[in-house]
Parts: structure tokens; sequence; C-alpha cells
């Protein structure tokens, strides 16, 4: 982890920074722990309804939906910043505002936030020097997403990983229907998304509908509705989907 970094005083402290993390779920514990390990005073993660005090900046790390009901608890004061991707910083008014969010799963073993990528908002100078400097301190790389498109940034990271994720269940099932396990398709899945990193989504497309072999496409069809037939529409989409990338290459 990198030094860390000097986080600004509210009005009433003028002594070292604190945080003070709401929420006792996954991201609240890993970001509170690696907030911690960064050298930063850390009070929590604390319950839902805490209100703060004493803290220089407060750190919801709560359900969106939970978010304006927690921030309406935290005494006037501190920064306040959420960890969500698609909420606004309109669920925090009141307070001085600010948004973190990283760019990455939180799984039950944790997580390592250096070198991730984080969208980060403010509603002044300020606030986003704050949102700036906790990214920094967890050696995180800040980019700014403004209110307007928090929606349109988020369903971009749930469809690069979640739906991902939903997807490789399907070709996992598919594969154990000819007693071929996970790990078979994991170097695959991995050199495919290294291409993609490298090449962009045209050139790194590969396989049947992109060379345009429409009798293999069309044996899988049947296939697929045969032994996973509540993914027969989902597959017909991906194909549609995947020959319109493969004609704008």
């Amino acid at each position: 982890m990198p030094p860390s970094h000097d986080l600004p005083a509210s009005p009433r402290a003028h002594g070292a920074a604190g945080v003070a993390v709401v929420g006792d779920g996954r991201m609240g514990r890993a970001i509170a722990a690696a907030l911690r390990a960064a050298g930063t005073t850390v009070t929590g993660p604390l319950g839902r309804g805490a209100t703060g005090e004493g803290a220089d900046v407060v750190l919801l790390a709560v359900p969106d939906a939970a978010i304006a009901d927690a921030a309406h608890h935290v005494a006037p004061g501190p920064f306040v910043g959420h960890l969500s991707g698609a909420t606004t910083l309109e669920a925090l008014a009141g307070h001085r505002a600010f948004s973190l969010h990283p760019l990455m799963t939180v799984t039950a073993d944790g997580a390592r936030f250096d070198g991730v990528p984080a969208a980060v908002a403010g509603d002044g100078d300020d606030a986003l020097r704050v949102a700036r400097d906790l990214a920094a301190t967890l050696g995180m790389h800040p980019f700014e997403v403004a209110d307007a498109d928090r929606v349109a940034y988020h369903a971009a990271a749930c469809v690069a990983s979640n739906f991902l994720v939903t997807l490789e269940g399907l070709a996992e099932r598919l594969a154990a229907s000819a007693g071929v396990g996970r790990d078979a398709l994991v170097p695959l899945v991995r050199a495919t998304v290294e291409n993609w990193a490298r090449l962009g989504p045209h050139d790194a497309l590969t396989g049947p509908v992109a060379r345009g072999d429409d009798a293999t496409v069309a044996a899988q069809r049947a296939t697929v509705a045969e032994r996973t037939p509540d993914a027969f529409a989902l597959f017909d989409a991906l194909v549609d989907a995947t020959r319109e990338l493969g004609a704008t290459a």
C-alpha cells in the first residue's frame, strides 16, 4: 500500500484525519481494513444509523437504497461519501458530498484496492479532493463520472462483470452436459478477456458466428434448446448481437 494521504479536517477537527465507515458488509469491512493498513485513522465499520460523530470523513458502504437514510443520520460537519456506482450525489443532500466507486468486485475473501480504477465525483472542489485523496490512499486510479452519466457507467460495469459471470454459468452448464468441467474453460475465458483488452471487441471476436459458419451455429442452437431450454432465448439474443458486432468489424 502507498503512504497515507492527508485527508481534509472538518470544521471541528484539525488533528489527524479520521474516516468513519458505515456499513458492515463486504465492502465496508474491506475498505476499512485497507484504509487502516494505509495508515488512516478509521472508525468502524459501524452499523446503519451511525452519526459519524467526530469523524472528518464519513464513508457510506451501504446498499444503494439505504444511502439517503444513512446520510440522514450523519451529524452535520464531515464530508460524506458513498461507494455506489449508480447513485448520484443527490442522495447525500445536506452534506459536503462525494462518491468513490471502486471498479471491482468484493467477495467474501476480501479485496485489494491498489491498482483498481475508481469513479469519483464531488459537489465542489474540496469534496472532489477528498474522493481523490481516498482513492490515492488506497492506491486506486480515480476518474470522474458526472451524475448524468452514473447509470450508464454502472450499467457498463454490470455488463462487464455480472453478466459475464452469468454467461460463464451457462457455458459451465453446457460443458457439464458433455462431461467437461469448468477448469477446461478457464484458459479460454482468460485469453478471450485479454484479447478484448488488447485488441478491442471487433478484432478479438472469433468463432462460428464471426466466420459465418451457419451450420455449426444451427447445430449449437438445437443442442442448447435440448439441454438448457431455459437459456434458448438468451442464446439466440447472443447470436444476433454477435452477428451485429461482426458486421461492424
